[in-house]
């Protein structure tokens, strides 16, 4: 188990105590920022206000001094080049500063607008085709008219465009009693076995191939890990998207404290690279699909030492690109 892993478990769970009420929140932007994100976020169509909060959540976490290992800076981390070439004086002070939101975020959205326009002429979702612009290149989009047909690019379309698009504030989510009926529901699948691509609303099926290391769940009738948190909460009437990063962008993250059975636990080192998810039991386990080769059951949160967040399920409709 990874220290880091091991230390975000003991915080939810020392402070979740016993209290199975908890109030799920939305993606939380400081207060500091959120006029500089909502007044930003409307610079041209293809960019909205959700849309540049989430972009600024996975690039720095809203951390104004942030700096990656391969130099790009402060809070919505441009590269030196292309803030030379794309950064603005959002506050008119007569300077640009990277490392000052007051530029950084009104230059993003304009960044992101300048994508926009670069595909303007491309058939298909202009927002898609923008945030696959900005994953992959212009000149990659315009190649394949549309957003290309490469796995982290139509990955990061999809987490990004269903975060942008989901629940806010005041959104619904699973319910106390939900949420038990979802872990009923998984604990009566304890023992099935694992099946890459396998699982949906009505239990277990025979899935796909091939998974990151080549096993098949095609002549397998079970579940992987996303098929059995969809099932279980399926029962309970809410219906989530079919893989673990696409629920996770669907959800509301959780506090520390606020943790409650039912709640969905995700692993990855970034949201649009979640690759895990469980139902939360409470104690410090789950319930889970771990892999090729075991079986449905109930595992420590720090099975993996790459615990990313646990997030409350909200029910959403399943979109394509």
């Amino acid at each position: 188990m990874g220290a880091t892993a091991a230390v975000v478990v003991a915080a939810l769970v020392q402070a979740a105590g016993d209290d199975p009420v908890g109030t799920a929140l939305s993606l939380s932007v400081p207060a500091d920022y959120k006029q500089l994100i909502e007044e930003a976020g409307n610079t041209c169509p293809e960019v909205s206000p959700n849309l540049l909060a989430v972009l600024l959540t996975q690039e720095s976490g809203f951390n104004p001094k942030a700096k990656s290992p391969v130099g790009a800076q402060g809070i919505a981390q441009f590269m030196p080049s292309t803030w030379e070439s794309n950064g603005v004086d959002g506050n008119g002070d007569g300077k640009r500063d990277v490392w000052d939101p007051e530029d950084a975020i009104p230059s993003s959205a304009n960044y992101l607008c300048t994508i926009a326009d670069d595909v303007k002429d491309v058939p298909g979702n202009k927002q898609h085709n923008m945030l696959a612009a900005y994953n992959a290149g212009s000149g990659a989009v315009i190649k394949y008219g549309g957003v290309p047909p490469y796995k982290e690019t139509q990955n990061y379309v999809k987490t990004i465009s269903a975060a942008a698009a989901g629940p806010s504030g005041g959104g619904k989510s699973a319910t106390p009693g939900q949420a038990g009926t979802a872990i009923d529901a998984a604990k009566a699948m304890l023992g099935k076995p694992y099946s890459w691509g396998g699982g949906n609303a009505n239990g277990p099926s025979k899935g796909t191939c091939c998974s990151p290391n080549g096993s098949s769940g095609a002549s397998v009738t079970g579940f992987d890990c996303s098929g059995l948190t969809l099932y279980a909460y399926a029962q309970a009437g809410i219906n989530l998207p079919r893989t673990a990063a696409q629920q996770y962008a669907a959800a509301k993250p959780v506090k520390p404290g606020q943790v409650r059975p039912g709640d969905l636990v995700f692993y990855g080192s970034s949201a649009t690279s979640i690759h895990h998810v469980g139902i939360y039991v409470g104690n410090g386990w789950m319930i889970d699909a771990p892999r090729p080769g075991k079986q449905v059951r109930y595992s420590p949160m720090d099975t993996m030492p790459d615990l990313y967040a646990v997030a409350r399920p909200v029910s959403t409709v399943n979109k394509e690109i």
